[in-house]
């Protein structure tokens, strides 16, 4: 048995979140639990995050807004594993679903044969509106079609307008990957799928964070564990989405995985190693939610990586 582990699982339960205590039990513990939306939404972090909803299921004008805008908070709502079944956070993934779809009524913008397009943004948008109910509307097909349509040869993709098309964004490629799995997931989509196991591919063959051929680090903030990441990359964020696809067994995930084990304190647990989120007074990019200070052991980070260690075979709670 893996005590530090236990330990860390024992502190996710104990969590005044009941969305982490539910996560906790039902991908960790692998207990037979369903969602309750009313306590779930009980909970500080929901409740601050569907706090001051407008009638549109929107908070505000933009729904971009960093990052207190619906686009944001949807994704947040969608990783807390908030159920369809909750009427306000139906009502975000509706608003955002608008929203987007109503983007791609304009041509992509083409450079030398590839679309440069946030890709970050509408697989973001995807992935948690399937995951909120929405995986059957035609628009979430059409975003979908939209996203496999801009993929780039090397299974990315890229907003950069001067990129010379080497090589995609992994920033704008990871959500992008994650939005495709959870649609071909729902649907069974086999080109959404495909295209995922193409972005999934980008990232191993780097071994998630190094260069091709001189193995050097690509970006050393990419190695820091942060919550949320927003639009960032980072390894945690990787391996998840990695772990969602079936794919974090793979040998090449390997070096990712001991970084994680490598940041792992004694007690079982992780602390954030910065962050990019600030606090409701900030007035240029505020958050609605006090996600847990840089230094401090962090409930969503550790739980991510549990979840991600367990799935490549890494922890023994049993």
């Amino acid at each position: 048995m893996d005590l530090p582990a236990s330990k860390a699982v024992e502190w996710l339960l104990q969590s005044e979140e009941p969305a982490i205590r539910l996560l906790t039990r039902r991908e960790i513990l692998s207990e037979p639990v369903e969602a309750d939306a009313s306590l779930i939404a009980s909970g500080s972090m929901v409740s601050a995050l569907l706090s001051g909803q407008r009638p549109n299921g929107g908070f505000g004008r933009n729904p971009y807004r960093k990052y207190t805008g619906v686009h944001w908070r949807l994704i947040s709502l969608a990783e807390l594993g908030v159920p369809p079944s909750d009427p306000r956070a139906a009502a975000s993934a509706e608003r955002v679903l608008a929203w987007i779809t109503r983007g791609l009524r304009s041509a992509p913008v083409v450079v030398e044969g590839l679309v440069r397009s946030h890709g970050a943004v509408e697989g973001n948008a995807l992935g948690a509106c399937c995951r909120l109910g929405l995986a059957d509307d035609p628009r979430t097909q059409q975003l979908a079609e939209a996203l496999i349509s801009w993929q780039w040869p090397d299974g990315g993709w890229n907003c950069d307008l001067k990129a010379t098309g080497y090589r995609s964004s992994f920033h704008e490629s990871l959500g992008a990957a994650w939005g495709l799995h959870e649609y071909g997931q729902a649907t069974g989509h086999r080109a959404a799928r495909d295209a995922a196991d193409r972005a999934a591919e980008l990232f191993l063959e780097h071994h998630l964070f190094r260069r091709l051929g001189s193995g050097e680090i690509i970006d050393a903030r990419w190695l820091n564990l942060r919550y949320p990441p927003y639009w960032h990359y980072d390894i945690l964020r990787a391996l998840l989405v990695l772990t969602r696809m079936g794919r974090v067994v793979d040998p090449r995930a390997s070096d990712a995985l001991d970084e994680l084990e490598h940041r792992r304190l004694a007690d079982g647990r992780w602390v954030a190693q910065g962050q990019w989120w600030n606090s409701a007074n900030n007035s240029i990019t505020p958050d609605a939610v006090d996600w847990g200070r840089s230094g401090e052991p962090n409930q969503m980070i550790t739980l991510n990586c549990l979840r991600a260690l367990q799935a490549a075979g890494r922890l023994a709670l049993r």
